[in-house]
């Protein structure tokens, strides 16, 4: 997130918390400004910002806050710092690069791959006298203590999930990484979505390494009318922030139907000399906003 979100955030604060990592080098909240009024307070933080590129563009508007409400103006100030600090210990992870070109799959892929089934990975006897809801927090739960992503989906949000993907079996998602995004590749195949970097898929094709496994198991999906889905991801190549990044984008663009993303979906498969890649980037990015 750049610092354009950065000013546009404290002329409006969204409900919801901000969305990837926040690095402002030239602002800091001191303790100082616990000992001022509230008024002097939002000045001395106003000033703060002074020499930040961003701020003549927003400065009036900040300058009519500060006047009306100091107290608003600060109340935000301090609420992005809270937002920059908890973005700060999660910097501490080890920042991904760009991904390289990493060694063919052994053997030759195949087009069609058999369902996997739910009693592969668990003892689905134990389930039999279970809610729905007790299922969904066994699942959940369960996966909490392993390196995967786990969640359970609507049968009806599944279908569309499915359905989709046959018009649409191959796609492209940005993934925000330390400088600029990386484009991964998902594809479908049976029950599953396979990952991989763009720039793997280039050199290897359908033998290009996944840097994520989803898999869907749909064993419930008639007498519970949920799914269990499970994310299996190369910790070399995503953290659990990214492959959770990833499986979001799936839903948003395949589970729901919105139609500046269903256009980029078609532009991709139909019309790719109408497709932009940029586009995607726009359209996670304004999740942010």
């Amino acid at each position: 997130m750049n610092m354009s979100v950065f000013f546009r955030f404290l002329l409006k604060r969204s409900s919801a918390p901000l969305q990837g990592k926040v690095e402002v080098s030239h602002f800091k909240i001191s303790d100082r400004f616990l000992m001022t009024s509230p008024t002097q307070r939002a000045k001395e933080a106003v000033d703060a910002l002074k020499g930040n590129p961003y701020l003549e563009k927003y400065a009036k508007k900040i300058a009519a806050l500060q006047k009306t409400s100091p107290e608003e103006l600060l109340s935000r100030l301090e609420a992005f710092e809270k937002e920059r600090a908890k973005s700060d210990i999660g910097s501490k992870e080890k920042k991904r690069d760009f991904s390289t070109p990493a060694p063919a799959k052994s053997g030759h892929a195949s087009g069609l791959t058999k369902p996997k089934l739910l009693s592969e990975v668990m003892k689905t006897d134990l389930l039999h006298d279970k809610t729905t809801n007790e299922i969904k927090k066994i699942w959940e739960e369960y996966h909490k203590i392993k390196d995967v992503i786990a969640a359970t989906i609507p049968a009806d949000i599944y279908d569309k999930i499915y359905n989709r993907s046959l018009d649409y079996p191959t796609f492209l998602l940005p993934l925000p990484r330390s400088e600029g995004y990386e484009f991964i590749v998902c594809q479908f195949a049976s029950n599953e979505i396979h990952f991989t970097p763009l720039i793997s898929y280039q050199a290897h094709k359908e033998n290009a390494p996944e840097c994520m496994t989803i898999t869907h198991f749909t064993d419930l999906k008639e007498s519970n009318q949920i799914v269990l889905m499970k994310g299996e991801f190369n910790k070399d190549i995503l953290n659990v922030t990214e492959a959770q990044c990833l499986a979001n984008q799936i839903q948003l663009y395949y589970g729901q139907d919105d139609e500046k993303r269903l256009k980029i979906m078609d532009q991709f498969t139909n019309k790719p000399l109408e497709f932009k890649h940029m586009d995607l980037i726009a359209r996670l990015e304004s999740l942010s906003l």
